[in-house]
């Protein structure tokens, strides 16, 4: 983890005003200089992390006739199951190799005409994998709320910012299977290099390495998470909400050697979306004459949208 820096989350919730302050700074400037951290101290456990790990390996071991019951059409994979190829870099033809399943928030009755997300789709072999995952997501969505609050102190913004984008975003756990490499792909990679669509991503430790970070000087860098630790990295619509001052950083996940192409891989990632309504505008104070307005003015749905079709989930009109 030498490319990238460690911070104690307990520092920005639980420590002195110099902490947390330090744990803000810090924060903000690991993101303007490689876009990614390590945080500890976070909200989601290794027996949780375990039972995970565990029952997405049991579900992503069923037949694939079994798995496409769960591929349900017209959610543009945002719920349920998505098969081999079908997902790739929005700069990219190629499809990418790895199966996903989609996991969202569990909204309230009364509140689900407002907000309009898919359902989430429960699959009936692995039980566990649907109980672990929607426990992960509340884990994780509760990590991120704190992350968000210091990235909003960094910009110079009321620290509760986020909070009521966020409570009841559109965000999404994805429990990912990097399969065993048959022959030798024709330019596919596990993952395109590409940047998130969302404010922020949480990944817990993977299976197996991979991931590959593109720093400032165009090297590069492969990232692990450590068993105890979250990488969090900036996405795409915090990009545009400051307007670059917080960059979201490229990233891939390699093919392994060639003597390791029978192994698989598994990755969970938490894509922290905020509601669809939120604008994405690039924020007054972030717009300089040292740094002109660079977006156009959009809600974080339109770009959702716009981002889901150039990846090859949703058909354009």
């Amino acid at each position: 983890m030498d490319t990238i820096i460690s911070l104690d989350l307990n520092d920005f919730k639980n420590g002195s005003p110099e902490q947390k302050q330090k744990f803000v700074q810090d924060l903000g400037k690991a993101y303007q200089q490689i876009g990614f951290v390590a945080v500890y101290n976070h909200e989601l456990s290794d027996e949780l992390t375990s039972e995970l790990y565990k029952s997405t390996k049991e579900f992503y071991a069923l037949p694939i006739d079994t798995k496409m019951k769960y591929n349900i059409k017209g959610l543009a994979g945002q719920r349920g199951f998505t098969s081999w190829g079908t997902e790739h870099s929005k700069d990219s033809k190629v499809g990418d190799l790895k199966e996903f399943y989609h996991f969202g928030q569990e909204i309230p009755e009364h509140l689900q005409e407002q907000y309009d997300y898919p359902k989430n789709i429960l699959n009936e072999e692995v039980p566990d994998f649907n109980k672990y995952s929607l426990k992960a997501f509340s884990a994780l969505q509760e990590t991120g709320k704190y992350m968000l609050r210091a990235i909003a102190l960094f910009l110079d913004l009321d620290e509760y910012y986020f909070d009521s984008y966020i409570e009841y975003g559109n965000s999404i756990l994805r429990p990912i299977h990097y399969g065993p490499i048959k022959e030798a792909p024709k330019n596919a990679v596990r993952s395109g290099q590409h940047e998130d669509i969302n404010l922020i991503t949480l990944l817990m430790g993977a299976s197996a390495e991979g991931l590959e970070v593109l720093d400032k000087k165009d090297y590069w860098i492969p990232i692990t998470a450590l068993p105890n630790q979250l990488v969090v990295n900036v996405g795409d619509m915090l990009q545009r909400l400051t307007n670059n001052v917080l960059r979201s950083t490229t990233h891939r996940v390699v093919n392994p050697p060639k003597e390791q192409w029978g192994t698989t891989r598994f990755s969970i990632p938490f894509f922290l979306h905020p509601s669809s309504e939120m604008r994405l505008d690039c924020l007054e104070h972030c717009v300089t004459t040292e740094n002109p307005k660079m977006y156009e003015d959009i809600s974080a749905g339109e770009f959702l949208n716009e981002r889901l079709i150039e990846i090859g989930l949703m058909k354009g009109k």
